[in-house]
């Protein structure tokens, strides 16, 4: 991993090897996150299990407001059938896209409960369903399985089939770490083991989101109630804005990670945000050359001859999910 912290709108190295600012040289050591253990009498798991759940916490259906203003977030209403205008004048209506309350639950197989874990929560973008696209198409599941991590998936349905990022629930002070105590149960009778909830309540908690998922992914992180918990943000191809919550956030909490890799429709912003994070004196990388540790910040580049669309199975490397989880050494199974 190569720092950059000279301000500019390139992302180009600026220093041969780790760069040690205040911030991050007291952390650059540990591991990401802190490996905690726990008491279980509950063995690995003899095979995987995949589920989706209706959540109650979901991020919808949602009849709050839009954040920044009194509008309702279902601001139209056709002979009782309610529907969303989104920022570029598209209707949704909530039957057909805001009424999924499902969440995909994954647990690897061989994934232990006595061993320290870590939660990946995976923020899909526009047009995406669960099943078609999460579980088929992107291979998120799957790609948590291969890394030999010892995590599990959560992946909540936002807009079904949509070109629109609202957060729905999400945008809500606190409404995120409620999510997370539901996933907490919801994951421990998918286990088997009832005791297992106390260790889904307090693991430490990865946000994954793609594209479009970058709204609820800022809106978590800023307000999410996870505080702690929440150990590290990676951004695929997704920094379409929100640069001020996720600049405040690393700034906030040095020894959590943050990772943003980008194609040409979001290099501007990762510009960007390389130049806040300079003028603040925070260190930067702009590869990925060892396993991850507290207070790490990467800014990378997609690679050549990729695509959006295929950016979560192939990016930088090919299920750079699954790379990203390698570089846990803390939370093997």
């Amino acid at each position: 991993m190569v720092f950059a912290l000279a301000a500019g709108f390139a992302l180009a190295p600026a220093a041969p090897s780790w760069a040690k600012t205040p911030a991050a040289r007291d952390t650059q050591r540990a591991a990401v996150p802190k490996p905690q253990q726990v008491q279980s009498r509950a063995g690995p798991l003899k095979k995987a299990k995949t589920t989706l759940v209706a959540f109650q916490t979901a991020p919808f259906p949602y009849r709050g407001t839009v954040p920044g203003s009194a509008k309702p977030f279902l601001d139209v209403n056709e002979d009782g059938r309610r529907g969303h205008t989104t920022p570029y004048g598209r209707l949704y209506w909530e039957d057909e896209t805001y009424s999924d309350s499902r969440v995909l639950l994954h647990l690897p197989k061989g994934f232990d409960v006595r061993r320290p874990s870590v939660m990946i929560v995976f923020f899909h973008g526009h047009g995406a369903t669960l099943e078609r696209d999460v579980l088929r198409r992107q291979r998120v599941a799957d790609q948590v399985t291969r890394s030999g991590a010892n995590a599990v998936l959560i992946a909540p349905q936002f807009a079904v089939n949509a070109a629109d990022s609202s957060a729905g629930r999400f945008w809500e002070p606190g409404a995120f770490g409620r999510f997370m105590g539901e996933a907490a149960e919801a994951l421990a009778k998918l286990h088997g083991d009832p005791k297992s909830v106390r260790t889904f309540a307090s693991a430490p908690v990865i946000l994954v989101a793609y594209s479009g998922g970058y709204l609820a992914a800022a809106s978590c992180a800023q307000n999410g109630g996870l505080n702690k918990r929440l150990r590290g943000v990676v951004l695929l191809d997704a920094l379409y804005g929100e640069l001020g919550k996720f600049a405040s956030w690393i700034e906030n909490d040095r020894s959590a990670f943050f990772v943003s890799a980008y194609l040409d429709s979001t290099r501007e912003k990762n510009s960007k945000l390389a130049e806040i994070l300079s003028t603040r004196d925070i260190a930067y990388a702009t590869e990925l050359d060892r396993p991850l540790h507290q207070g790490d910040i990467a800014l990378l580049s997609g690679g050549e001859n990729v695509t959006h669309r295929s950016f979560v199975t192939q990016a930088w490397v090919d299920n750079p999910i699954e790379d990203l989880l390698r570089r846990l050494p803390g939370y093997r199974r």
